[in-house]
């Protein structure tokens, strides 16, 4: 099944970042062609005065909390964290799944295209992916046998998912809560499972003060320090947070090759202080994308907040409006994430896997918008307003000129 997305405007996310006025040819699921010719296709799409973008990817989620929308806030951290635990200890199958859905409908609704869920049962949250359509990079978490609420082995679990048949839209992944519920055997065990089955790794890492200190009390180093001295980091890692890490840490993390996912509104609203060290990380050429975190520290799943309050806080934080440019943000959304997933998404490219959106600028808030402000639009200006087709894989998932993706009524579901 081929399609042909005529005359649209190509915001590409390749080396040179051009835009481009011309046809998309997708043939399976990939891009095969990008020119002014129109090759035979089975069906088209008019794009004319539309902007074409790569799909947003989401490197940091965990879907299955969905349902815990607005029950985990105006509390402080630590009793954040108490109620987290306990309302995950009290999870259904049917739960997860729901929340899954309805997680994974929000993104699309914003066109995210992919994202990367730390979560337990992966497996239930696989079939929420498969039902979308969405992309899934699952990292089933693991984390030291005293501390977890899973029923057998963690790491054993994060194998037995890794080990089976997935989808061709779903990447496991091997994941790690975090250093405070991790000892050094569970990192060992999950760097050999990584290096056995070549599967990324991800999880948190220096997220807030109190894990930080907490940690260099009783180890008397930082948890980067520490994760770089029992050979963790590497260029499979994807770490999500690092807020609170040091110029050292970043060069350890700059060596390493490991990837950082950056969770601006997620950190600010858990108000446990400090913004990353987003410029200090760029130009020790860490590789930063975004993530979302959950909606249980977030309350939304929406690229187009996460790039606009990312944008704002940092430079707010360093006191220029240019520390960190639209481009970049943009770039943290899309080709910086693809990059750190080792996957061939997050530019419009001809090989590329076919996980595009279509935006309608001519809405109040994003007119006038032309190739000259484009970038500056998406990033401060855009909504799921915009959003007018969602591709993943070859498949348009979400139409929104005639209803597709919108059929079920999620307010019925069981969540919890």
């Amino acid at each position: 099944m081929s399609i042909l997305i005529k005359n649209g405007t190509i915001i590409t996310e390749n080396d040179s970042r051009e835009i481009l006025h011309a046809n998309i040819l997708v043939d399976g699921n990939k891009i095969v062609y990008i020119g002014k010719e129109e090759p035979e296709h089975d069906s088209e799409i008019n794009a004319d005065g539309k902007f074409i973008i790569p799909g947003f990817i989401n490197t940091h989620a965990h879907i299955g909390m969905s349902g815990f929308r607005g029950l985990l806030d105006d509390i402080v951290l630590s009793e954040f964290l108490d109620k987290t635990s306990k309302l995950d200890a009290d999870r259904t199958e049917e739960g997860i799944y729901n929340s899954s859905l309805l997680g994974i409908k929000e993104m699309l609704n914003s066109g995210i295209t992919s994202l990367v869920d730390l979560y337990y049962s992966e497996d239930v949250i696989e079939r929420a992916v498969e039902k979308t359509g969405i992309r899934g990079f699952l990292a089933w978490a693991t984390l030291d046998q005293e501390y977890t609420t899973q029923k057998g082995d963690p790491v054993k679990n994060a194998e037995n998912f890794i080990r089976k048949t997935h989808p061709d839209t779903v990447t496991p992944l091997a994941g790690i809560q975090g250093i405070y519920v991790s000892s050094d055997e569970n990192y060992y065990r999950v760097r050999d499972l990584s290096e056995k089955y070549n599967v990324m790794v991800h999880t948190h890492l220096s997220e807030t003060r109190k894990e930080v200190y907490d940690f260099v009390k009783s180890h008397n180093e930082r948890p980067v320090e520490h994760l770089a001295s029992i050979g963790f980091l590497s260029d499979k890692l994807l770490a999500a947070h690092c807020v609170w890490i040091t110029l050292n840490e970043i060069k350890l993390l700059a060596r390493s090759g490991t990837a950082v996912s950056w969770n601006a509104i997620s950190n600010a609203k858990l108000a446990s202080g400090g913004i990353a060290p987003i410029p200090e990380l760029l130009s020790n050429n860490v590789n930063v994308s975004l993530g979302t975190d959950s909606s249980g520290s977030n309350n939304s799943l929406n690229m187009f907040e996460e790039m606009k309050y990312s944008a704002i806080s940092i430079n707010n934080d360093r006191w220029s409006a240019d520390t960190v440019k639209s481009q970049q943000i943009l770039d943290m959304a899309t080709r910086n994430a693809g990059i750190a997933l080792k996957a061939p998404i997050g530019v419009i490219k001809e090989g590329y896997l076919a996980d595009l959106v279509i935006i309608n600028p001519n809405k109040y808030s994003t007119i006038p918008s032309s190739e000259k402000n484009i970038v500056n639009n998406l990033v401060f200006s855009s909504s799921s307003e915009n959003v007018e087709y969602v591709m993943v894989n070859g498949k348009i998932v979400l139409n929104k000129n005639n209803g597709t993706g919108d059929e079920m009524d999620y307010s019925q579901l069981n969540y919890l």
